[in-house]
Formats: C-alpha cells, structure tokens, sequence
C-alpha cells in the first residue's frame, strides 16, 4: 500500500480526491452499456440533457468515437486547460464491457498525461487487477452497500457471474467477496481507491461503520456516501434527509475520510463536479435511452 506521502503527491489534480475540484475537472467515457448486476435503486429507462444521476447517458460511445471525443474537449479552450481526468462510469458496469479497455488503452497512448479513472461494482475486479494495471489505472471507485449478503440481497436484484444468474443472498455473497477483494488488490498495488455506498434507509443503515472499517484496513482512501435516488424497485424507500446523510458522513469520518462534494454524475459528464460543460455530441434534449 501507498504511504500517505505518496498518496498526497498522487491524488495531485484529481478532482475526487485533491481537494481542488473547482479547478481541476473530469470527461467521463460512456462506452460501457452493458451491466453484470441489477441494482434495486438503478434505473436507465430516461435521460434528460438536465437530469444528472449515475447511469444516465445521451449516446453510447464506441471506443473510436470516445478518442475523437477526447481529442475535441482536449483542443477546447474551454474544456481543455481543466481536464485533468479521463473516467469510464457506465452507464453499465466497465468491467463487464471490453470497450472499456479498449478506449483507456487509447488515451494512454494519446494523451499519457491523463489520469485514468474507472467506477464499478466490484464484481469482475479481481481477475481485471493485472489489465488495469498494465493500462496505468490512477482512481478506482468501488461501490459497496453492505458487508452481509442478507442486506445485500435486499439491494441487489440479480447477480451474473460468468454466465450464471444469482439471485438473492447467493448472488449478494458472491458480490460483495469479490469487491472486497478486489479493493484488496488495488490497495496492495497502490492505486487510489474510492468507495461509494448509496445510503438506503431502513436497509442498509448499520453496514456503512462496517464497510467504512474494512475498506480502510484494504486500503481505501475515501470514502462517498451517497443518498439513495428513490426510483425503481426502490422507488418506495425515502431519499435520506441532508442532517441525516451528514450525520452518518461525521460517523464515519474519523475511520475513513469522507467525500462530501459528489453531485451523482452522469455517465458522460464533462467539466467541474458540478459544473458540467455542454459539450456533449449533439443530440435531443430528452430522449428514451
């Protein structure tokens, strides 16, 4: 594992983890559809030009268009000067989509002084560990919500696994082993890890101390508690209230530090967190993904 020394000089111009997210931004990559889990909370069904939340996305990028893409908002007088991160978040899962190496290899090639940045469920993280460090992976988020598969199983619909489908705690077990260890990995190679967890009230509540605690030992370097968007399966359960989430936030600060300026971006957010430039490739307003 990184010393915290060398974690600081590393986290240098990230925006997610340096401290200076008002200067420094991120171009995340949607050229990952396809998704290896269902999760009660997620839905893909609509996207709006205004809604920003994770899984949302105008177009579905093929590697040879996100490059072009890269090579526009990099020449932008605008855009370029802040990007400082080039990021694959979805709006599947990049692991479960080979695009996803494919278009980091790219970039690595082209434009090496971006940081690479990936976000995922976890499930394919240990047997990627090698590719992602081959192709030069800065950032790793990880998303956790439960350390007990009984309350992973209330979150998560369904688990495919190398071909097979899980539901319920089989699936959930399977889950949350392999991203713990695949967090484990990633820290004893050095790399920057975040861990997301989707606060959801009434179920998984009591996990957060636990997953807090046990990413720290692995070598997680924040962590981001994220309130639930109600929608989908999980339609019913309420949005955590602000004094709420940042009750929990000051819980659990003193295991692990707390990333509290999340905005849930979208899977081809461009610009400042929070901020995001319109330089998207053209399309509707609002459109059925």
């Amino acid at each position: 594992m990184a010393t915290a020394c060398e974690m600081k000089n590393k986290i240098q111009g990230h925006p997610c983890f340096g401290g200076n997210h008002h200067k420094n931004g991120r171009m995340h990559l949607a050229v990952a559809p396809m998704c290896n889990i269902k999760c009660g909370y997620c839905s893909r069904k609509h996207d709006c030009a205004n809604e920003s939340r994770p899984g949302v996305t105008s177009r579905i990028l093929t590697p040879a268009e996100a490059i072009i893409k890269v090579r526009e908002v990099m020449a932008s007088p605008i855009a370029g000067p802040i990007i400082k991160v080039v990021g694959i978040a979805g709006p599947g899962d990049p692991l479960a989509n080979e695009e996803t190496f494919e278009t980091f290899k790219m970039v690595k090639e082209e434009f090496p002084h971006l940081m690479l940045c990936m976000s995922t469920n976890g499930l394919l993280l240990p047997e990627s560990m090698d590719r992602l460090e081959e192709l030069g992976l800065h950032s790793l988020t990880v998303t956790i919500n439960a350390v007990d598969p009984r309350v992973g199983a209330e979150i998560y619909r369904h688990v495919i696994y190398h071909g097979r489908h899980y539901q319920g705690v089989e699936g959930a077990e399977i889950l949350i082993a392999n991203q713990f260890e695949g967090v484990k990995r990633a820290g004893k190679l050095g790399m920057t890890i975040k861990i997301n967890t989707v606060l959801t009230p009434g179920i998984n509540d009591s996990q957060i101390p636990l997953i807090a605690e046990r990413v720290r030992d692995l070598g997680a370097f924040v962590m981001n508690i994220m309130p639930i968007i109600p929608q989908a399966e999980l339609a019913h359960v309420p949005a955590p209230s602000e004094a709420y989430l940042a009750g929990v936030r000051k819980a659990n600060e003193s295991t692990i530090g707390q990333f509290a300026h999340c905005k849930q971006c979208r899977a081809d957010a461009i610009g400042l967190i929070g901020q995001d430039l319109n330089l998207t490739i053209a399309e509707p307003a609002c459109a059925t993904a």
